[in-house]
C-alpha cells in the first residue's frame, strides 16, 4: 500500500482560466493584453471546418491583433508538424500563440512555443524538466473536453521516426490563459465526445491514484470523476445542451488541474505506446486499458479505488467493473485486436510503456512482463 501523509512537500501549477458561454470571444483582447501583435493561430482542418477557429480570428481582428493560421496538424500530432509550425512562427515573425481545438492543436503549439523560443528540434524536450528557455505567450481554446491540456504542464508528440509518443512535461508548458467555453463542445460528434470524455476520466483516476498526489490534487480528481461520470452519457444523448456540455468541460478542467500536478500512471503510459506504434485515438486507448490497469494497481491504492469506485456506480462488482460497466454503456465494446492491434507487438509495446515518464507515479512499479499481461488482458 502506498504510505501519503497530508504534510509531505507538494507544489500546484495552474494557469489562469476564463469559463463560460462567451469565453471564446475574449481571445482578442487577452491576446492584445498580453503584447501580442501577430499570433500563429493553431488549430486544425476539423476545427476550422466547424467554425470555431474563424471565430477566434474575429475576436483577433476586432482587437487589432493580426495572424497566420496554421492548420497542418493531426491527431496525435507529430513531430514534423510542430517543426513546421515552428518555420512559420519564425517567418512571419509572430510574438505570441493561441490555439483553438481539442489535445492535438493545443499540444503541437506548446511544442512550437518552446522549438521557437529555444532553437532546437522538439524531440530534444522529452522528459521533465528540460526545457531551458520558456515559450511565447500562449492562449488556449479548448474545443473538446478531454485532453485538458489547455491547463497542464504535458505534451505529447509523436515521434515518426521512431513510431512512438514522447512526453514533455514542464511548468513552460503551462499556457498563459485557457479560455473555457461550452459552446465549440455541441459540434464535437457522438465518438469524439465519448473518447474525449474516457480520456477525463482516465486524468482523474490515474492522478488520484498516483504516488504523487496531495490534499490539492485529490480534490480536483475526485470532483472531475463526479462530473464526468454524471454528465457524460446525458451530454451524448443531449449534445446541444450547454450545461451538460459546460459540465464536462469543468470535469476536463479537474482532471487537468489533478493530473498535470500528481502526474498520471500506467494507463497512460501503455495508451502512449498504443498511440505511437498504431496511430490510434488517445482517449480510446486509455478507454481500452483503463479498467485493467485498476485491476492490477488495485493492492497497491485500494482505499482511493474503493474512493472511485463508490462515486461511478453501485452494487458488489469491484471498482474496475463498475468502470468496464460505465465505459460498455457509452458504447466502447471492442478490444485492442479488433482494434488493429496485433498480438507479436506486445513486448515492443510494453518495453515502451515501462519507460514511459508516466510510469514513474503509478501506484506500483510493474516489469515488463507484467505490463504485457495487462495488454493482454484488454487484447
Amino acid at each position: 500500500m502506498i504510505q501519503r501523509s497530508q504534510l509531505d512537500l507538494r507544489k500546484f501549477v495552474a494557469p489562469e482560466f476564463i469559463c463560460g458561454h462567451g469565453a471564446l470571444r475574449l481571445a482578442g483582447r487577452y491576446a492584445r493584453n498580453f503584447g501580442m501583435r501577430h499570433v500563429l493561430l493553431v488549430t486544425d482542418p476539423g476545427v476550422r471546418a466547424a467554425g470555431w477557429a474563424e471565430a477566434v480570428a474575429d475576436s483577433l481582428t476586432e482587437a487589432g491583433v493580426s495572424f497566420t493560421v496554421f492548420d497542418a496538424v493531426s491527431s496525435n500530432p507529430r513531430s514534423r508538424q510542430v517543426m513546421a509550425g515552428k518555420e512559420a512562427y519564425l517567418a512571419e515573425e509572430c510574438n505570441g500563440i493561441v490555439t483553438v481545438g481539442g489535445g492535438s492543436p493545443m499540444d503541437c503549439a506548446k511544442g512550437i512555443g518552446i522549438a521557437s523560443s529555444n532553437m532546437r528540434d522538439i524531440l530534444a524536450f522529452e522528459g521533465v524538466d528540460r526545457v531551458p528557455v520558456p515559450a511565447p505567450p500562449l492562449i488556449c481554446i479548448p474545443t473538446t473536453a478531454g485532453s485538458s491540456a489547455d491547463v497542464s504542464q504535458f505534451a505529447i508528440i509523436t515521434d515518426e521516426e521512431r513510431k512512438r509518443k514522447i512526453a514533455i512535461v514542464s511548468k513552460t508548458l503551462v499556457p498563459d490563459i485557457s479560455l473555457l467555453d461550452p459552446e465549440p463542445l455541441t459540434t464535437m460528434p457522438r465518438e469524439l465526445t465519448v473518447d474525449t470524455g474516457m480520456d477525463t476520466l482516465s486524468h482523474a483516476i490515474e492522478a488520484y491514484v498516483s504516488n504523487a498526489s496531495s490534499p490539492m490534487t485529490d480534490v480536483h480528481a475526485l470532483e472531475a470523476i463526479r462530473l464526468i461520470t454524471s454528465a457524460l452519457p446525458a451530454a451524448i444523448e443531449e449534445p446541444d445542451d450547454l450545461d451538460l456540455r459546460f459540465s464536462t468541460l469543468l470535469a476536463s478542467l479537474h482532471a487537468g488541474l489533478a493530473f498535470s500536478n500528481a502526474s498520471l500512471g500506467a494507463v497512460h503510459a501503455m495508451a502512449h505506446s498504443l498511440g505511437g506504434a498504431y496511430d490510434l485515438v488517445h482517449g480510446r486507448c486509455n478507454a481500452l486499458l483503463l479498467e485493467h490497469v485498476m485491476a492490477a494497481n488495485y493492492e497497491a491504492a485500494s482505499d482511493r479505488y474503493e474512493r472511485i469506485g463508490a462515486i461511478v456506480g453501485r452494487g458488489e462488482s469491484t471498482p474496475a467493473e463498475k468502470v468496464a460497466a460505465f465505459r460498455r454503456a457509452l458504447g466502447v465494446t471492442e478490444t485492442l485486436a479488433e482494434a488493429g492491434v496485433r498480438e507479436d507487438a506486445i513486448p515492443a509495446l510494453a518495453a515502451a510503456a515501462y519507460n514511459d515518464p508516466c510510469m514513474v507515479t503509478n501506484p506500483r512499479s510493474p516489469a515488463c512482463d507484467e505490463i504485457e499481461r495487462i495488454y493482454m488482458h484488454a487484447f
